[in-house]
């Protein structure tokens, strides 16, 4: 069985090689030719697989490692019976500890607390729903919107959209959906975008085209909002602009992590053992975090160890960094992409332990509901 794999999934060489001979291609760079007589193809999200990419090929089974699948014809792998398996799920930690920790590092900048302040949250499946449990244990409060959810359960903890447009802080982890009822591109546009309170933190770690890059632009100065943005219009040709003037920008990394990406990796290879009703065989060796320990005072205020705490997990000011030097690139596209390629992996909160005062039982709490050991 012959397998074609984007080369940055990790560990794809080692899971699957058990299971077919794995050739390895830049993402990018996966043609129809390439999968002439290949029969199964592993992506990530630059990769578009449509009827151009598949067509006369012998493929039967697709898996993305990815939690979006925009970049996916599902219809067409239905109506070619083509087996399909995304990983949804694998980086929500990640992605949620990337929002707390571009959080805590503009609140400690700015010499502010988060305690009492609202967020909405736009989008409460398996990433936002991990917001509101942080940003509950911070004492924050919370606005969520879900339409698709609110239809299934119900439930009125799910506001229509205009409900959180006066939020101090809005956060975005929508699927991208080009059309229908929930339609998502540009669901922030010009209007809603100026809607938003002067001075909000804007942070969209889902898909670029959520937000409208341009208008966004146009408004970030005149409203003074403080912006993170991990994912842009137009990757990897993205606004240079707007990357100046946002408060961090990051070159779509926010679901980086070593456990999300091997639990991405797992996600598929248990799919395909099962579509070739195989036993699994692969287990992924997960080493130790580096500099594991973290001691917090018990006398200091809360978020003020909580922040020297996700800054010792993860500097959101390095990949910022990072990204602005594509400002000084003569391809600023290339750049991007080979910024996610090399990208140094970061580990997830649980790798920690934090030694505190018995007696700091209420700080112990929020720290558990972050997953610190």
């Amino acid at each position: 069985m012959k397998i074609i794999a984007d080369e940055n999934i990790i560990f794809v060489k080692e899971a699957f090689s058990g299971l077919g001979d794995v050739n390895l291609y830049n993402g990018r760079e996966i043609t129809n030719t390439i999968l002439k007589d290949a029969d199964v193809l592993l992506v990530r999200s630059i990769t578009k697989v449509d009827a151009a990419l598949l067509d006369g090929t012998h493929v039967k089974f697709v898996g993305t490692a990815t939690i979006g699948t925009d970049h996916i014809d599902t219809e067409y792998l239905a109506a070619k019976n083509i087996c399909f398996t995304d990983s949804r799920g694998c980086n929500s930690d990640a992605v949620a500890e990337y929002v707390f920790n571009a959080l805590l590092n503009i609140s400690n900048e700015q010499k502010f607390s988060l305690r009492g302040m609202t967020i909405g949250v736009v989008g409460v499946g398996n990433i936002g729903s991990r917001i509101v449990r942080m940003a509950g244990a911070l004492g924050m409060n919370v606005l969520q919107n879900d339409p698709p959810l609110k239809r299934l359960t119900g439930k009125k903890q799910f506001l229509e959209l205009n409900e959180l447009m006066n939020a101090d802080i809005i956060t975005f982890h929508v699927p991208l959906n080009m059309e229908g009822e929930d339609r998502t591109y540009h669901l922030f546009d010009y209007e809603k975008i100026n809607f938003l309170k002067d001075g909000a933190i804007i942070i969209n770690a889902s898909r670029g085209p959520v937000i409208e890059n341009n208008s966004l632009n146009d408004l970030i100065g005149k409203k003074k909002f403080n912006v993170v943005l991990d994912v842009w219009e137009n990757e990897p040709e993205i606004n240079l602009e707007l990357l100046k003037k946002v408060r961090f920008g990051t070159p779509h990394i926010a679901g980086y992590s070593f456990e999300g990406k091997i639990n991405g990796t797992e996600i598929l290879y248990n799919a395909l053992c099962s579509f070739l009703k195989k036993e699994t065989a692969w287990k992924p060796s997960i080493p130790a975090a580096k500099d594991p320990e973290i001691r917090i005072d018990g006398n200091s205020a809360l978020e003020n160890e909580l922040f020297k705490a996700v800054d010792h997990v993860y500097k959101i000011s390095k990949d910022d960094k990072n990204l602005r030097n594509m400002l000084k690139s003569d391809n600023s596209s290339k750049f991007f992409d080979y910024l996610r390629k090399t990208y140094d992996l970061r580990r997830e909160f649980p790798n920690y332990f934090v030694n505190i005062d018995p007696y700091c039982k209420d700080m112990a709490k929020v720290f558990k509901q972050f997953r610190f050991n």
